[in-house]
């Protein structure tokens, strides 16, 4: 039985020598290709793969049974046109919780203490005494800290659950949106028809939701209308999931107070692109995950149970 594993990965095959009837194979998740002796594979372990390259083992992997990815969501492998009614295909989903989390916290506290600003004015050259000093403490009307600030999560899952301790260890409000309301790690999550109340609460909106057509555009124009002059956007989920056109149009008319964005809808964001020169944005180039946490346990795991016909962690 192979097992396939992608270069882009530092794995240890060491952790399955304990499967005598496996071979592990590495590859090259950017070719467009694979090559014609592992065509006959079983498992394929997928992470950061080019599209070609998983268009070309949908259509010559005749004998795979089970992928499992380390993305946090299948969006690209069931775009790649698989065979799901064979092959069983299992997520990333809890491997990229802290450093995604850590990202949004890092991009909350560039908004509120206004590096952003601080750094542009160091490039130039110039003192941003403005920035300095004598400052008002928790003045109404802004966002400049955690402590007190009125923070919405919106795309209440496991990112959401591991960046909640943090916020509230800086004194933020938490309350959260999802699908179905209810309580979760001891936050009030709402349901999405209570958007209209809760988004003019709010100094900080923290976007983590996953890109599909149910959430494309789920910030529009017209919710982005209802956040409050001084409210930041923070996007750690899919590019998708914002009208860029309408958040460009806030932006530069001082609709909101700002908004840093990991995530583009076409990425990478073409150059020349006009957000680049959008007033108080924060440009991350998809940065937030990228190194999956726990990977190799979760491989094992779940390698584990596909020999014994058990269920395995994070199937889709």
């Amino acid at each position: 039985m192979k097992l396939l594993y992608p270069t882009t990965l530092n794995f240890n095959p060491a952790l399955l020598a304990g499967f005598p009837t496996l071979t592990l194979h590495p590859y090259d998740a950017k070719a467009p290709t694979l090559p014609s002796d592992l065509l006959d594979a079983t498992i394929l372990i997928t992470w950061a793969n080019s599209a070609a390259n998983l268009s070309f083992a949908a259509s010559n992997l005749r004998q795979l049974r089970w992928i499992q990815s380390l993305a946090a969501g299948p969006n690209d492998v069931l775009a790649a046109g698989f065979d799901t009614s064979l092959i069983t295909i299992c997520t990333g989903s809890g491997l990229h919780d802290h450093t995604v989390a850590e990202h949004a916290l890092g991009l909350l506290l560039t908004a509120a203490r206004r590096f952003h600003e601080m750094r542009d004015y160091q490039l130039q050259g110039k003192w941003p005494g403005h920035l300095g000093g004598p400052q008002p403490d928790r003045e109404p009307g802004t966002f400049r800290t955690l402590r007190d600030a009125r923070v919405l999560v919106w795309g209440f899952g496991n990112i959401a659950k591991c960046l909640t301790p943090m916020l509230v260890g800086l004194g933020a409000t938490v309350r959260g949106v999802a699908r179905t309301a209810g309580v979760r790690a001891g936050v009030e999550v709402f349901g999405e028809d209570k958007l209209a109340e809760l988004l003019p609460q709010t100094d900080a909106l923290v976007m983590i939701l996953p890109g599909d057509a149910s959430t494309r555009h789920a910030l529009n124009k017209e919710r982005l209308a209802l956040l409050p002059k001084h409210a930041w956007l923070v996007n750690v989920g899919r590019g998708s999931s914002v009208d860029e056109n309408a958040l460009f149009e806030a932006l530069e008319k001082e609709e909101i107070g700002g908004a840093a964005l990991d995530v583009f809808e076409q990425e990478p964001l073409p150059e020349g692109d006009k957000l680049y020169g959008a007033k108080n944005l924060v440009l991350s180039p998809h940065a937030a995950g990228g190194r999956p946490q726990g990977a190799e346990e979760l491989i094992v795991d779940n390698l584990r149970k596909f020999l014994a016909g058990q269920e395995m962690r994070n199937v889709v």
